[in-house]
């Protein structure tokens, strides 16, 4: 017997190689260490990329935000029209979000997302040659319209890898795309500015436009030549593992995810869908509002330099950062989904109302911001884990695109909300109370969708997590 418990052990611990490898994933969401090793193998291998990806994307939609500080004067660009254009971006995106997803679904992540990058770095390139609002305009609508799969198509395409128990954190550690966006790209956009040479003619927000499409080309590239479409595409991956990943990503195989409801129409019609839209209206709307007004907020509160802009504007993606993984992973833990959602929101309202108030006070209204981008970040980890747990095959896809739809008309409106109410008042005040307003529909939104749906969510997990065990049990076993 005790012969027996030694082989047995032996089995189940030999993965381990501890010090040997990074983990991303925590080890407390596995039952046994070799799925530890597996799923950490896959998010070393992808996860870095897909950040990535979204660090590109996010400095190429923001960085609007530092050339408006020397473009208003050069193409006679108002508040109220910066406004108008940091908005527009949403709307190309939003109304080609869906057929992205779908045309993803047809012809494989790597050619789609390859091909989309390779033009909206193109298109980023050409915003530096704009010479009047209407121009501005229509390269953002077109900045929009090419990055409109990006954002969903990855959602998409960690649900091919990733069972519903660990999405959560995979979520998270994407959404440091964000963060590191917003950390890196204020200094960075703020150095274009002060140091770049008038070579060519070009103004320093010019060549701040066109620096900083280049990631965006040459990542596509990359991603033409490397990209998986999907477990069974991954030669770094033995057959064995290829067919299990595929498996678990599904539900637990095919009977699981024939069990979601898997028809675009399905996603349409459901109510959870529509109000998970609403909540990433506040969300994505709060963030985004602090992300293209943030440098204007700075300045006005008597920031001189272009490059201490940048760098203050890195301080509320410091601390989202962090707050967003240790939630995210406390919420896999647990598999409680609602209250990770709602609570950081409530953070959110405080952090808006703060900056409020402090009107003339630089420090409390920055702690303000912080407060309300660490809420509005925390939550979007753990909120974008459970849309694609409630259907399966288009559905799914569909509803991770409406709920993103939701969001980015969050970053059309908001954006605009606040240039207007800075053109009326003369201040950012107001906008920040309406900001607070904003967040709490979002927390109404989270408490109209029926508990039980947030169920299904983590019941669909939880057969995984028990799935995945009796599968290690058999195989221990059999050994």
């Amino acid at each position: 017997m005790r012969a027996a418990t030694t082989v047995n052990r032996s089995v189940r611990r030999a993965p381990d190689p501890k010090g040997k490898r990074m983990r991303l994933l925590s080890r407390a969401s596995f039952a046994h260490d070799r799925d530890d090793v597996l799923y950490n193998r896959i998010a070393t291998k992808l996860l870095p990329y897909l950040v990535l990806l979204l660090v590109v994307s996010f400095v190429d939609r923001v960085n609007v935000g530092f050339a408006k500080l020397e473009m208003a004067g050069d193409i006679g660009l108002s508040d109220l029209a910066y406004g108008t254009g940091a908005g527009l971006f949403f709307l190309g995106y939003c109304a080609f979000e869906i057929p992205a997803n779908l045309i993803l679904q047809r012809v494989g992540a790597r050619l789609w997302l390859g091909a989309i990058m390779l033009v909206w770095g193109a298109v980023s390139a050409g915003t530096a040659f704009v010479a009047n609002p209407h121009q501005f305009y229509a390269m953002r609508i077109l900045l929009g319209i090419a990055e409109a799969g990006c954002y969903p198509g990855v959602m998409l395409y960690m649900t091919y890898w990733f069972p519903a128990r660990l999405r959560s954190q995979v979520c998270a550690i994407f959404f440091l795309g964000l963060t590191l966006g917003g950390m890196l790209g204020g200094p960075l956009s703020g150095w274009i500015l002060q140091a770049a040479p008038q070579w060519w003619g070009l103004r320093g927000w010019q060549w701040l436009f066109v620096m900083e499409a280049l990631p965006a080309i040459g990542l596509a590239l990359f991603t033409l030549a490397w990209l998986p479409n999907d477990p069974l595409d991954a030669k770094w991956l033995s057959p064995q593992q290829r067919r299990e990943v595929h498996a678990a990503a599904r539900g637990a195989g095919a009977a699981g995810a024939s069990a979601l409801p898997g028809r675009v129409s399905d996603a349409l019609r459901s109510p959870t869908v529509w109000l998970m839209a609403v909540a990433n209206f506040a969300l994505l709307g709060g963030a985004y509002g602090v992300s293209f007004w943030l440098p204007q907020i700075l300045r006005s509160a008597g920031i001189a330099s272009l490059l201490h802009v940048g760098l203050l504007s890195a301080l509320p993606y410091v601390f989202s950062g962090v707050c967003m993984v240790l939630a995210a992973r406390h919420s896999d833990r647990t598999q409680e989904r609602r209250w990770h959602s709602i609570l950081p929101m409530l953070l959110s309202v405080l952090g808006f109302w703060l900056t409020g108030v402090a009107s003339g006070s630089l420090g409390v209204g920055l702690a303000g911001l912080v407060l309300a981008v660490v809420g509005a970040q925390t939550a979007s980890g753990v909120l974008w884990s459970v849309p694609a747990t409630l259907f399966s095959g288009s559905a799914a896809g569909t509803a991770l695109a409406m709920v993103t739809i939701g969001g980015n008309l969050g970053g059309y409106a908001i954006p605009f909300m606040i240039g207007y109410a800075r053109t009326l008042a003369g201040g950012f005040a107001p906008a920040f109370y309406v900001l607070c307003g904003v967040q709490v529909l979002g927390m109404a939104a989270l408490l109209l969708i029926p508990a039980s749906r947030f169920r299904m969510a983590d019941a669909s997990a939880g057969a995984q997590v028990n799935a995945h065990r009796l599968d290690t049990a058999s195989r221990r076993n059999a050994a």
